[in-house]
């Protein structure tokens, strides 16, 4: 008896397992699922711990043992899914960014979309000119200690605070200017709205880029936003597509396929390269979504798609949630009292710090790595002269601030205006973007052990990646990608399209074959039939259809007569 309810008790223990999610605070949650529970069941955990109702913004991110990120499905289970061995530990971010932030209902989730785009600007997938930047960071200061205070806050105490991977001296006078002078009196609620609103207003705003190559070779990175889809290359967007001009999205294997009508009934088709096929299946699902949440009326209209049009190939896949508009009109009708708001504060953040411990050596001059630089797009307000928001050093180019965390400025240049750089979009620690493995200047060196954390191993690193993709822009030619499937691709380029088409021949090939056998077998099951059919009668006089019918058709139905007969006997003697 005492060994049943062991082995029982054993079981039981086995169909659970330990769930670790990493919140936008860095907090943690951690609960005991079924192994057999789906992902909704863990992400309803996670929201009612939050209290919160306006849901349909946010995802489940985790990372597979091969580096590869994903969003968990909600449809199904959360143990085949991870495809690594318990604990599982994950992280809840923001996956549908809102189009206006002002008109979510209640103010957790602004706060919460405040933590995701405050870690977007501190990762540098946010680009913005200095001056926009000093005003973010100037936004974040009041959210989190409040209206400026002499006896609290000493000369230069805006530098303890990382708003950006590095900052400038300038920089970090304008943020305390700003803070002094301009923002007194609002509340962290205020201060936050107005953060959102200002990002909501940048180029960048939602941006969560998946790096790419393009037909050339040359690095790009992908990406959607609620306003369309996106291709940043260089320090400039050399693409984007309203969600309305996207009509299809496809991959196979490596390559991906964005097609898309626009003014005039102009067709275009931009074809890009991911580092794998897992990386360009997860660009592609994150491109349906993208569509079906911020394109469609409702969720009736959400149809399975194939990223194929060949028969019996291909992935396919359906979005399985709430629309953007649907979504607003199911806030519109919540009705409760404001839920309490445990803000962070002034708590030192593992991914992205509020406050930083010790001084910053900005002042010491270095030297600046030549580079090449790609020419700056005009009429472009917050991509001008930027690579992402990653304030290191004084130069003399113009309203904004150098990235890149390896690159310095000459002592002659360190007491000008701070440039963003004009090198490439690199965003510095992002959260971790799909692998790669020439230019994977987004993808850090984490712990991946049983679905590692996507907060710090997501968000840290590597510098010999980051090292790569500098000499990789280095070596690049810093042209402007058009991505078109009409560019002239390289020999290796040509050897690929060659392979897809003889598999694709014979992948048809193999079809047809199939096909036929089949119509084989249906053509000789109606012709042993009874059937009075005017064309079977005539069948069945032939002198070969009456040779197969004797010799092949009649020996065979009575061996599998007998064995049927014999496997019933020996049923009915058990």
């Amino acid at each position: 008896m005492l060994s049943r309810l062991m082995s029982s008790s054993i079981r039981s223990l086995d169909r659970e397992c330990n769930c670790t999610v990493r919140l936008l605070d860095d907090s943690e949650y951690t609960c005991t699922i079924q192994r057999d529970a789906k992902g909704q069941y863990l992400f309803d955990l996670i929201c009612h711990h939050l209290n919160l109702l306006e849901k349909d913004y946010f995802g489940i991110r985790y990372v597979d043992p091969d580096k590869q990120r994903h969003w968990l499905e909600f449809t199904k289970s959360i143990a085949k899914q991870m495809k690594s061995q318990p604990p599982f530990t994950m992280c809840l971010r923001v996956k549908f960014y809102p189009p206006d932030p002002a008109a979510l209902r209640e103010e957790i989730t602004r706060y919460l979309v405040f933590l995701q785009v405050k870690r977007d600007l501190y990762h540098g997938r946010l680009l913005c000119k200095t001056s926009d930047a000093a005003l973010l960071a100037a936004y974040i200061l009041q959210a989190e200690i409040g209206d400026y205070d002499p006896g609290k806050h000493p000369e230069g105490y805006s530098s303890k605070f990382q708003f950006f991977p590095k900052h400038s001296e300038k920089l970090e006078r304008r943020i305390a200017e700003i803070h002094k002078t301009e923002l007194i009196g609002q509340s962290p609620e205020t201060s936050e709205l107005n953060f959102l609103q200002k990002a909501q207003m940048l180029e960048t705003y939602g941006v969560d880029p998946h790096p790419c190559k393009d037909v050339s070779g040359n690095p790009a990175f992908l990406a959607f936003t609620p306003f369309g889809f996106t291709v940043l290359q260089g320090n400039r967007r050399v693409h984007f597509l309203k969600w309305d001009e996207v009509t299809k999205l496809k991959f196979e294997a490596k390559t991906f396929h964005i097609y898309a009508n626009q003014k005039e009934d102009r067709k275009i088709i931009l074809t890009y390269f991911a580092p794998t096929p897992e990386a360009c299946k997860h660009l592609w699902k994150c491109g349906v979504e993208n569509q079906a949440f911020y394109k469609l009326e409702k969720s009736s209209q959400v149809r399975t798609v194939s990223s194929s049009n060949l028969f019996f190939k291909g992935s396919r896949f359906r979005y399985s949630g709430k629309v953007a508009k649907e979504v607003m009109e199911q806030s519109a009708k919540i009705k409760r009292d404001p839920p309490e708001i445990h803000r962070a504060g002034m708590v030192p953040s593992r991914s992205c710090p509020s406050i930083t411990h010790g001084p910053r050596l900005t002042s010491v001059p270095r030297t600046r790595r030549r580079a090449v630089h790609i020419s700056i797009m005009e009429g472009l307000e917050s991509l001008r002269d930027s690579a992402h928001s990653t304030p290191v050093r004084s130069v003399s180019h113009g309203d904004s601030f150098m990235s890149s965390r390896g690159h310095v400025m000459d002592g002659s240049e360190a007491s000008t205006s701070a440039v963003i750089s004009d090198e490439t979009y690199s965003p510095s620690d992002s959260v971790l973007p799909t692998p790669v493995a020439e230019h994977g200047a987004e993808t850090p060196l984490a712990r991946h052990l049983n679905g590692s954390p996507c907060s710090i191993d997501e968000e840290k690193e590597s510098e010999a990646r980051l090292l790569k993709e500098r000499q990789a822009v280095d070596l690049g030619p810093g042209r402007r990608s058009l991505g078109v499937v009409r560019s002239r691709p390289s020999p290796s380029s040509d050897a690929e399209e060659l392979n897809k088409f003889i598999l694709s021949v014979l992948r048809l090939f193999l079809v047809t074959i199939g096909l036929l056998f089949a119509l084989l077998l249906l053509l000789i099951m109606m012709t042993e039939s009874d059937l009075d059919i005017a064309f079977l009668r005539d069948i069945r006089k032939t002198p070969e259809f009456q040779q197969f019918h004797f010799e092949y058709f009649c020996p065979l139905r009575r061996w599998f007569a007998c064995k049927l007969r014999w496997v019933g006997g020996f049923l009915v003697s058990k």
